[in-house]
């Protein structure tokens, strides 16, 4: 089947926060929403068949797990990125970041130094200080228009911690780390007995030319002491269905982690969340996210040849994996309240602000290109106007 990503979908009254949100937000109605971190493409057919299937069966009490749930999630794991990941190591939780905030209660105490690095999406800052850990931020080093590891910084800063939170791969600059990287990782957090929660929540979404290596598989450290958090919510354009989940090939670790979030009550889920991630987690889903991907990725051609051509003091970091563009916008000279103002107010563009991703954001925009192509090309005009 042949997908249409050019199709217009009027989001407006829905109550998103992408769309509805930027009203709100910017206190604004004349704003183009290229921001919050999901697609304006239809959720896949197949996942809506299989939610308008149940809906069918009128009574929406409580349920279990679908069998074979977990077994679908493993398949996938192993077909998509050759990771053999049993189905007993999988857990659910209501998303990725909810998972890593309970990994950071369950895992450490009040106090306990954690560990993230920044530029980074900024929950994982949120995850440490609203829980009282103490936050240690070891910068990443902008190279050759890609974010890389200071591994000598990471191996001084990393002094004391309990925790690394891992971004994997890398937002908001869409860096696909290397196997390299990720052992080089694994052996300064084995070198100081840290444990590691590891956000592979675009894993799914590497672009033509590149492939996720999963943290876990790098290294007998690594399994052992990592809870990887996953999610076909991205990839798939349902976070709204609040699913995730977590693996850990570790029993001990792994019943410490289920065993907290069953404290909570957290881990039943909802009937929806588990059909919708077993439709995706098929031949058909597979089918689908590769014709979006080269879709994005051609959004992604346009807007660097564009930015080169008409904006050479904007510079694209062109992500690996994901939807997701930082846009390096230094050379226009302006500060961080200026470069907001003139995005807002002069390009009328809602865009994610860099400085809010940390230490290392500064000068920076974040642009979500997983639109109908004529949402790029009028954001370009807008901009190319502003500029003027």
């Amino acid at each position: 089947m042949v997908y249409d990503f050019d199709e217009i979908i009027d989001r407006r009254g829905t109550d998103s926060v992408k769309v509805d949100g930027a009203a709100r937000m910017w206190n604004r109605d004349d704003l183009m929403p290229l921001w919050v971190a999901d697609m304006d493409f239809r959720t896949p057919p197949f996942v809506m068949d299989a939610i308008r299937s149940r809906c069918r069966h009128e009574v929406l009490g409580y349920s279990f797990h679908p069998e074979g749930w977990a077994g679908s999630v493993s398949a996938w794991l192993n077909r998509r990125h050759g990771w053999k990941a049993d189905a007993s190591w999988i857990g659910f939780v209501p998303g990725v970041i909810p998972g890593m905030a309970m990994g950071v209660r369950c895992l450490t105490s009040p106090g306990d130094k954690v560990m993230v690095q920044s530029p980074v999406y900024p929950p994982f800052f949120d995850v440490v200080r609203r829980n009282d850990r103490q936050l240690v931020v070891s910068p990443l080093v902008r190279d050759g228009g890609v974010f890389r590891m200071d591994f000598e910084a990471m191996r001084r800063d990393m002094k004391g911690c309990r925790l690394l939170l891992l971004c994997n791969p890398q937002n908001p600059g869409g860096r696909v780390w290397t196997e390299g990287e990720l052992r080089m990782v694994s052996d300064i957090c084995e070198e100081n007995g840290v444990l590691i929660l590891s956000d592979e929540i675009h894993a799914d979404m590497y672009l033509p030319g590149f492939r996720h290596q999963v943290f876990a598989s790098v290294s007998d450290y690594a399994a052992a002491h990592t809870v990887t958090f996953m999610s076909a919510s991205k990839a798939f354009n349902m976070p709204g269905l609040s699913s995730a989940y977590f693996v850990s090939s570790n029993e001990s670790l792994r019943t410490r982690f289920s065993d907290f979030v069953e404290s909570l009550h957290l881990d039943y889920g909802n009937i929806f969340a588990f059909l919708a991630n077993m439709a995706a987690y098929t031949d058909d889903g597979e089918d689908w996210l590769n014709q979006m991907l080269a879709y994005v990725q051609r959004n992604v051609d346009y807007l660097e040849s564009r930015v080169r051509a008409s904006f050479p003091e904007i510079e694209v970091m062109r992500p690996q994996s994901s939807f997701l563009v930082f846009l390096d916008c230094r050379g226009l000279h302006l500060s961080q309240e200026q470069l907001v103002k003139l995005f807002v107010e002069k390009a009328h563009l809602a865009l994610n602000d860099g400085s809010t991703f940390g230490s290392g954001g500064e000068g920076f925009m974040r642009m979500n290109v997983a639109s109908p192509s004529c949402y790029v090309v009028e954001a370009m005009d807008r901009l190319s106007v502003a500029l003027r």
